[in-house]
């Protein structure tokens, strides 16, 4: 691989404090319905890794589609995670944005290889993500998102 499968950003993810309330403020502005919020799957389904160690780690989550963007808004436990060390450092914000990839595991090593090593790692219903630090080459944190 000498470069990304696509360039086509999917999706916006947005750590919050409060999901309810920024889901609401979300769909005021925007004119849309506030969306359902869930919770990730607990460990021993989600498989969640962070810095190469399991983690309890979930969060909540609400999805937007904002035209042909899937907005992502994020509020995290208390447990370590990539979300929880964004919220602590930097407050609500932006913390990545997705590409849909085949093959992950090529996708993560090629990323590595241009010195973006993966962060956190975790599997979800009909698929499995990936976290990689791109803040030192790109600015921000890329998230790759591989559906069966």
């Amino acid at each position: 691989m000498d470069k990304m499968q696509n360039n086509i950003m999917v999706q916006v993810g947005v750590i919050v404090r409060d999901i309810e309330k920024t889901a609401r403020h979300y769909a005021e502005v925007f004119g849309i319905d506030v969306p359902p919020v869930m919770i990730t799957d607990a460990v021993d389904k989600a498989m969640t890794e962070y810095r190469g160690e399991s983690t309890p780690a979930r969060a909540k989550l609400a999805f937007m589609d904002m035209g042909n963007i899937q907005l992502e808004l994020i509020e995290p436990d208390e447990y370590p995670s990539t979300w929880r060390e964004f919220l602590d450092k930097h407050g609500e914000g932006i913390h990545h944005i997705a590409f849909n990839v085949k093959g992950m595991k090529d996708a993560v090593a090629f990323l590595d290889s241009k010195g973006m090593p993966l962060v956190q790692k975790g599997e979800y219903t009909g698929g499995r993500y990936a976290y990689i630090d791109g803040a030192d080459k790109l600015g921000l944190i890329l998230e790759l998102l591989e559906n069966d």
